[in-house]
């Protein structure tokens, strides 16, 4: 089984170009199956039925993960198993029946429109550090931009006489975000007085550096957005995730398009924007609920 593991991550980076942390999740949620599956005893590929994939759900609920996280399991068993079938390693998908579980009561976590406010203005100071940290927290929010894509920029990916810049997600499939004038202003005053008081005439190519003056990385964003949000007073957790987020549900709620926001998030299909309208829905209900009479 775990031959079959390994050609099939091999072709994922091979022949898919998957990024490193897709291709970690893959790798580890197949792992966890075909753990499962030897402790069960299904050693071979024709004992695998609906019914062993349906108790592996069941086992992933157990355990306590969450209908997201099944979900997403899920998601890579049935790749999993169709790069079998397609290989002729076997003739039966047995994941092909297998429903997704329900994930909408999992609605991804947003913050209110104070509280990105506060966030945004929790860097103070003039020093290079709290120039980068205003310019990184006005970024992700003006764009929704993934931590990876964030901290991957370049300088040559800034368009700021046109406002705009070129992201580049996952399959290296590139997008043109636009920037809005706040994210420009700040990104002006971190080029300006921030950035070369931490690149010191190295001539770096990225946009963000870290203390050393290399280009910072995604760890030291989360470590940046969680401090940033204590001194904001923000009590619930927060992710860069959490800005992609409250990106896309703020510009839903002012009236922006479905369509619009897929291609400024760079989602392929226009199904994982729509979790962000349950969002807004939800949000509805519960604004109902506790203000009118009757909620």
């Amino acid at each position: 089984m775990n031959n079959y593991l390994d050609h099939y991550l091999n072709y994922l980076t091979v022949e898919r170009g998957l990024a490193r942390n897709t291709l970690d999740a893959y790798g580890r949620d197949l792992a966890r199956y075909l753990d499962y599956l030897e402790k069960s005893q299904v050693l071979t590929l024709e004992k695998i039925t609906p019914a062993v994939v349906l108790r592996f759900l069941s086992h992933l609920k157990d355990s306590g993960l969450s209908a997201r996280s099944r979900a997403r399991s899920l998601a890579a068993l049935k790749t999993f198993h169709k790069f079998l079938v397609r290989e002729k390693i076997t003739m039966d998908n047995p994941t092909d029946q297998v429903a997704s579980p329900k994930s909408l009561s999992a609605l991804p976590h947003t913050l209110s429109p104070l509280d990105v406010d506060n966030l945004l203005s929790s860097p103070q100071g003039e020093t290079p550090l709290a120039w980068r940290d205003r310019a990184m927290l006005e970024i992700i929010y003006a764009t929704g931009l993934r931590v990876s894509e964030l901290v991957s920029l370049q300088l040559s990916d800034l368009q700021m006489d046109v406002g705009y810049l070129t992201a580049f997600g996952k399959r290296s499939k590139q997008r043109i975000v636009p920037l809005g004038e706040a994210a420009i202003a700040a990104l002006r005053g971190y080029l300006q007085n921030g950035r070369p008081g931490l690149d010191k005439e190295r001539g770096s190519k990225c946009l963000f550096l870290n203390r050393s003056g290399e280009g910072l990385t995604r760890q030291g964003f989360w470590k940046i957005i969680k401090r940033r949000g204590l001194e904001a007073g923000i009590r619930q957790n927060i992710t860069p995730h959490t800005m992609r987020h409250s990106f896309a549900t703020h510009l839903l709620e002012n009236g922006a398009d479905l369509r619009s926001v897929q291609a400024m998030l760079g989602h392929v299909d226009i199904s994982t924007t729509q979790i962000y309208t349950h969002v807004t829905r939800e949000r509805l209900r519960k604004m109902h609920a506790q203000h009118h009479p009757r909620g």
